[in-house]
């Protein structure tokens, strides 16, 4: 009998509201690679993190929302540092967590899982119902379109339909967020 109520309590609905977000092709257009100088962009005219400012406007007005990293940049440099690329400090404060974890028993499969599995495996272990992931790469979220935004990796989060569909997004996944907080001026494109 109180493996039925776990198994009940298990099955709830998490009331966080999460943010998946992705690096490369997202918070910057294309990759980046490392070098002995340090960590550089696959395009040198290009600065890393060039749309962090742009995320921080959108989920501005969603004080509530958490950040979880889905990006590889955690696999290859480890949580904190990951988390510390993040060039704004009121975007690093927010996030909790990320897909990956060195500690999984399948962590090495991690590079070959699609991004949306890899996303999903978090959303069904935390029970979350109100999520939305931003991401260049689209495997595996062919049944959550509600749930998700797709940015081009030459443009990233920079384009104003790409801004458009995420705040509807997270419009649709949290509500509408705080009308004292403006985030319709957002934002520079390039």
């Amino acid at each position: 009998m109180g493996g039925s109520v776990s198994s009940v309590a298990d099955q709830s609905e998490s009331p966080r509201h999460v943010l998946f977000v992705d690096y490369d092709g997202v918070l910057h257009r294309f990759g980046a690679f490392v070098t002995r100088e340090g960590l550089r962009s696959s395009v040198p005219s290009i600065p890393l993190f060039e749309y962090a400012a742009v995320l921080d406007e959108l989920i501005r007005p969603y004080p509530h929302v958490e950040l979880v990293l889905s990006t590889s940049w955690v696999r290859e440099f480890g949580f904190s540092m990951a988390k510390g690329f993040l060039s704004i400090e009121s975007l690093r404060e927010r996030v909790v967590d990320a897909t990956y974890d060195s500690a999984a028993a399948d962590a090495w499969s991690w590079p070959i899982l699609a991004r949306g599995v890899q996303v999903l495996r978090y959303v069904r272990a935390h029970h979350l119902a109100h999520w939305v992931a931003i991401d260049d790469e689209d495997d595996g979220f062919d049944e959550y379109p509600t749930h998700f935004v797709k940015c081009d990796e030459a443009s990233g989060l920079g384009g104003t339909t790409v801004q458009a569909m995420f705040r509807k997004r997270l419009n649709e996944q949290f509500g509408p967020g705080d009308a004292t907080t403006p985030s319709e001026r957002c934002c520079v494109t390039k």
